[in-house]
């Protein structure tokens, strides 16, 4: 299959993606960059909507590719090559992978959050950093979450290094954006008991029931949770600190705590559909 070829960085579509590269222009027009063969794959897995497709075959790193592009362009996606050089200029990856595209923001809306009995969910409050947000994403899926609430957002959930560091478990896990009283109320409605890692208490993260329906909460980088969650804790907890450090990094600290959650649950059939 034959596919155009920008040769230009004056391009409008090029100067496009530069303007997506920018917070701003992504939640104006409600498009995002995704990058990267599984990316792309799973995006399309999941029933994200691409409108356009652009690559560079220099750049790419197996023998797939092709056969998504042509795929991509049978559904009627715009599909075109990039001259050598002009990837780069709007990657956001040191070594690009060849494969860039356009796509729709879902709208994540709490009201469509589905509750599952004695499910596990996972709270981010302001996070800051999108590499934390994408890892964390990426171990509630690991672990078959049955969703995360992300609360007074740092970061744009579609930024494109969310997507990165998630490997695409932002397309399949149940997400949801609000405020936190929205999301206190959803838990509460629903009887999800909440637990908060602290410093302050000598009750350890694996000496509490994790079976029931819970939602482990996590805060901000740089100070943590706010009283807000800390105080409205159902459970506080410690997961003990034997080095000279005296702290987790956040994403790691989640997914400290959604294991122990899957271990007390021996790894079940997730809810939502995955076998551990």
């Amino acid at each position: 299959m034959e596919f155009d070829i920008i040769t230009s960085a004056k391009n409008d579509a090029m100067k496009h993606l530069v303007k997506l590269r920018d917070r701003r222009h992504r939640d104006r027009e409600r498009l995002t960059l995704l990058e990267g063969y599984r990316e792309l794959t799973r995006a399309v897995e999941y029933g994200m909507t691409l409108t356009e497709c652009f690559f560079s075959p220099e750049l790419f790193l197996g023998e797939n590719e092709y056969p998504l592009l042509e795929s991509l362009a049978k559904s009627g996606i715009s599909v075109r090559r990039l001259a050598p050089g002009l990837l780069e200029k709007v990657s956001y990856r040191d070594r690009p992978e060849g494969l860039l595209a356009v796509a729709k923001m879902r709208n994540h809306d709490l009201a469509s959050m589905k509750f599952v009995p004695n499910g596990l969910y996972m709270v981010a409050e302001t996070i800051e950093k999108p590499g934390n947000l994408g890892s964390m994403l990426r171990s509630a899926d690991a672990v078959g979450a049955d969703g995360v609430i992300v609360c007074e957002k740092g970061t744009d959930i579609y930024n494109p290094n969310v997507i990165r560091a998630s490997t695409g478990a932002i397309f399949s896990m149940p997400l949801a954006e609000c405020t936190n009283e929205e999301a206190m109320a959803w838990l509460r409605r629903h009887d999800v008991a909440t637990l908060a890692a602290t410093p302050h208490t000598d009750l350890k993260y694996t000496d509490v029931d994790l079976t029931k329906a819970t939602a482990i909460v996590v805060g901000a980088e740089q100070t943590g949770l706010t009283d807000f969650w800390m105080n409205g804790a159902d459970m506080k907890v410690v997961i003990p600190m034997l080095g000279k450090i005296d702290s987790l990094n956040v994403s790691t600290a989640a997914t400290v705590l959604l294991y122990e959650a899957a271990r007390q649950r021996d790894f079940r059939t997730a809810s939502n559909g995955g076998t551990k």
